[in-house]
């Protein structure tokens, strides 16, 4: 046997609800109140009425040494210290109460720090009523004329809307009368709680436009907290029992001795067939005036659990929220009564948040229930920006992640808005004082983001598709009927018509004893014919009367009937007209569109044109500057050729005269090179002629023995004396000595620059420069200027550790520029050495006969010795240094 499969119970689908692709940012003002001492340290400035900057307090700065710089940010709107609570419900809430008439959600609410003026901005003070009792205001001055009676429109437990006919509406409204009931009566503008007697001014009052006449409004109110993530009913009325304790208006239970404090029953978050959440067992009273909905909420305000700490006096220890329920439904096809349908009710709520203050506990110094308040604060407030971050992350980025919704019953209670189900709009109150820097840094980043989030726009509700203008036709018609009875001098209504024939029926005669006793009774009978007689033609009189007045009635509706087929023909002629013109009109609307786009057309033409010839315009001044700087160069360019080809020609001219004073010096040097050389083979001949002729005479000159010998030059010649340097015999023309003295013995005025660190020598070999010569130890323009030579006497140590002299000399010329040049043109160098030199070599017979004692003259025969002498050079000869002195011991 097969066992039949157990099916799961499907899951009921989510009504589909109509999408709306335009979606709105959350729109988020800031308020700044005044500081509560003039000369306080101020943190906050208002630049614009979008952007506020924030300065970071000096001590700060300090601490953390400059981390915190000036920030700004911008909001949809920003309010100064000097806004008034009616220029800010213009600009907040006032578009909420708006929507909430034309049957769409809102949600308010404020978020700041402790001590910032939220619960101010929301509620307000005498004189100065805040966000929710203006708008309380607002909705009764628009929907008060077409409210329904109390009762008609009754919430059901699961956040929906029941409507009762006007029997039913009656016996509840006796049977609350006849109990006590938490609905108080409205209450006399003379008997209001002086706490909100005088919150709005008359003058300030304001009112909706485009109220829906054809429908019929009840509005519910409900007053919840949120303390410690649990929802209580602020408006719950238990009867009074002496054993459980009341709670006092600081919030705190009041205790009796010895019993046990039971504390009031949290309340349960469900979702209703719509997927929208709402509190069950919340209660909701319906209210129909603006005082009756303000003692419903003071009555709730008292219950509000709050706290003295060290940031606030009276410090808000839990969430507020207060809901205004406006249920809408329309009037029947007569105008007279509401259409007894609940799925044609229309039911908006707008939803005005006071959220608890985000306080550091170090700064409250809070300690046991207050600190547990603290935390559970500011965990919701957390677990509100988690859930702003993750929908602006999915926003943002394109992802899916799930918004914890439900870790907190704040973001719970209102996730159906964040899906688009209203509109959103957030109050952030600051205290521009120093303290609070940090927190108000925070709640700045925390609004920052919030702008980021974009909510669905909500769409429309249907419309009941009866005639509009149902409510105004009505009227007008009971209207014109008693004008039309008054002026005829019928009954005005049926009251009157009730008591005239009651008055009637009264004035009948009663019917006379109809016993008889004795069948020859001839008076009873006749006297009931008289009496009947009588009340049948006071019957036949009523009769007339009646088709009297129904004729007229008759005719007055005939009338009635005629002047309104007359009105139907002329509104008929009317809309003939109007649909003519409306033809008209479309066609002129075409031909507008038509030439709006033609219009678009040529402008988006023209605009393409003007940014081609600005494009043009740009080109062209472009190429123009760039024509002007390319001439400005080619300009430069010239000049700057014509300044080069006369800097090149005296440069030539220069390097010309150069190179001519080169060649002479070279050529002279050349000469002088080879008249030295000439004089050097003229001597090494005279002393190689000499040496032959000396060792040719004696030899001539003895006569030949018997026997030849070989001839010895050291036994047969006779020694004598001879000069070191021997003249030979000349054998032709004298070769002239050639003596040449130092360039530095000219005509010329010389400049002697002799640094103050020079050794002076006493040697035999110095300069000669004249008497006019201008000795300086540091070269000077104006030394230079007065001479045409120049002369540096420069000392160094040798490799052998003799200090060694070097003349570097110059010739001294002007420059372009108006200054004086060095041309360095010849180095004379004068080195000294010790006579501690070898001796020369000698020649093999000297060798052998001098042994000791003085050497003669002739060991100065020696070619290398003979040709030892001094040689001068210019600088750049192939011959070395340009002077050298050699001396050696004799």
């Amino acid at each position: 046997m097969i066992r039949p499969t157990k099916h799961k119970t499907p899951r009921r689908p989510a009504p589909k609800k109509p999408s709306s692709n335009q979606k709105d940012p959350v729109g988020v003002y800031c308020r700044v109140r005044p500081l509560g001492v003039e000369d306080e340290e101020c943190c906050i400035e208002v630049i614009s009425n979008t952007t506020i900057q924030l300065h970071a307090p000096d001590g700060l700065k300090a601490n953390r040494n400059g981390e915190f710089k000036e920030t700004q940010y911008s909001f949809k709107k920003v309010f100064c210290i000097k806004t008034s609570q009616m220029e800010l419900f213009q600009d907040v809430a006032k578009p909420l109460v708006d929507d909430l008439i034309h049957s769409k959600n809102g949600l308010l609410f404020t978020y700041g720090v402790t001590g910032s003026g939220k619960t101010f901005t929301m509620t307000g003070s005498p004189g100065q009523g805040g966000l929710l009792p203006r708008s309380l205001d607002m909705i009764f001055n628009s929907v008060g004329p077409y409210q329904a009676k109390r009762f008609v429109l009754k919430t059901d437990d699961k956040n929906g809307m029941e409507v009762q006919n006007q029997v039913d509406a009656l016996l509840e409204r006796q049977k609350r009368e006849n109990q006590p009931t938490v609905v108080p009566k409205t209450p006399s503008r003379q008997r209001l709680d002086p706490e909100f007697a005088d919150m709005i001014n008359p003058e300030e009052a304001c009112r909706a436009d485009g109220v829906d006449e054809d429908s019929s409004y009840s509005v519910f109110v409900s007053y919840i907290e949120i303390y410690n993530n649990y929802i209580y009913d602020l408006l719950e009325e238990a009867p009074y029992d002496p054993i459980k304790p009341k709670w006092n208006g600081g919030g705190t239970p009041q205790r009796q001795p010895n019993q046990e404090f039971i504390p009031p029953q949290s309340k349960l978050l469900r979702e209703d067939q719509n997927h929208n959440m709402y509190v069950a067992g919340c209660t909701e009273v319906e209210v129909k005036s603006t005082e009756e909905a303000f003692e419903v909420f003071w009555r709730g305000q008292k219950k509000r659990r709050i706290a003295n700490t060290q940031l606030n006096r009276e410090s808000s220890r839990s969430h507020s929220v207060f809901i205004i329920k406006l249920a809408q439904a329309p009037l029947d096809a007569d105008g007279d009564n509401i259409l007894q349908d609940k799925n044609q009710v229309s039911v908006s709520q707008l939803c005005l948040v006071d959220l608890a203050g985000s306080e550091r506990t170090s700064r409250t110094r809070a300690e046991g229930n207050r600190l547990r308040e603290a935390g559970n604060i500011n965990q919701s407030l957390m677990t509100l920006r988690t859930c702003i971050e993750v929908l602006r992350e999915n926003q943002m980025c394109g992802t899916n992640k799930m918004v914890p919704y439900r870790d907190s019953k704040v973001t719970h209670l209102f996730k159906n808005y964040f899906d688009g189900e209203g509109k959103v709009r957030m109050v952030v109150c600051v205290n521009p004082k120093a303290d609070d820097y940090e927190e108000t840094m925070l709640v700045m980043r925390f609004a920052e983001m919030t702008q980021e989030v974009e909510v669905a726009r909500p769409v429309d509700r249907p419309i009941c598709g009866l005639a509009a203008g149902r409510r105004q036709k009505n009227q007008a018609f009971k209207d014109e009927l008693s004008r039309r009875l008054e002026e005829r001098g019928g009954p005005v209504n049926t009251e009157s018509t009730q008591s005239v024939m009651h008055q009637l029926l009264q004035n009948l005669p009663p019917l006379p004893a109809s016993e008889i006793t004795d069948p020859h009774d001839d008076i009873t009978l006749p006297r009931l014919i008289e009496v009947l007689e009588k009340r049948h033609k006071i019957r036949q009189m009523m009769t007339q009367e009646y088709n009297r007045a129904a004729d007229m009635l008759k005719s007055m509706l005939q009338e009635l009937d005629s002047s309104l087929v007359s009105k139907e023909n002329l509104i008929q002629d009317q809309r003939g007209q109007l649909g003519e013109k409306d033809k008209t009109l479309h066609s002129q609307k075409t031909e507008i569109d038509r030439l709006e786009k033609k219009s678009k057309m040529l402008e988006y033409k023209i605009e393409i044109l003007q940014k081609t010839t600005n494009i043009y315009e740009d080109d062209k001044r472009t190429l123009q500057q760039e024509l002007e700087s390319r001439e400005q160069r080619l300009q430069r360019e010239q000049t700057e050729k014509r300044r080069m080809e006369q800097r090149m020609q005296g440069m030539v001219q220069d390097t010309k005269n150069k190179w001519e004073k080169e060649c002479e010096r070279r050529v002279c040097a050349k000469q002088l090179e080879m008249q030295n050389k000439l004089w050097v083979k003229d001597e090494k001949l005279k002393q190689l002629k000499a040496i032959v002729t000396e060792s040719k005479t004696p030899s001539d000159l003895r006569p030949a023995p018997d026997k030849p010998q070989r001839p010895s030059r050291e036994r047969d010649r006779v020694p004598a004396k001879r000069s070191a340097s021997p003249s030979p015999v000349p054998t032709g023309p004298p070769v002239r000595a050639v003596h040449r003295r130092s360039h530095s013995a000219g005509g010329e005025r010389w400049v002697d620059h002799k640094p103050s660190s020079n050794v002076e020598l006493d040697t035999v070999m110095q300069p000669i420069l004249g008497s006019n010569a201008i000795k300086v130890s540091a070269p000077s323009e104006k030394a230079l200027a007065k001479c045409d030579k120049y002369m540096l006497t420069h000392q160094d140590v040798a490799s052998d550790g003799e200090i060694q002299t070097k003349l570097i000399k110059g010739e001294v010329f002007k420059t372009r520029g108006g200054g004086q040049a060095v041309q360095f043109t010849d180095i004379e160098t004068l080195r000294q050495e010790l006579p501690t030199g070898p001796s020369r070599k000698r020649r093999s017979s000297e060798g052998n006969t001098a042994q000791g004692g003085d050497r003669m003259e002739g060991d100065w025969t020696d070619v290398e010795t003979r040709c030892s002498m001094a040689v001068e050079m210019r600088a750049g000869s192939n011959l070395g240094p340009g002077y050298q002195h050699h001396g050696h011991q004799k």
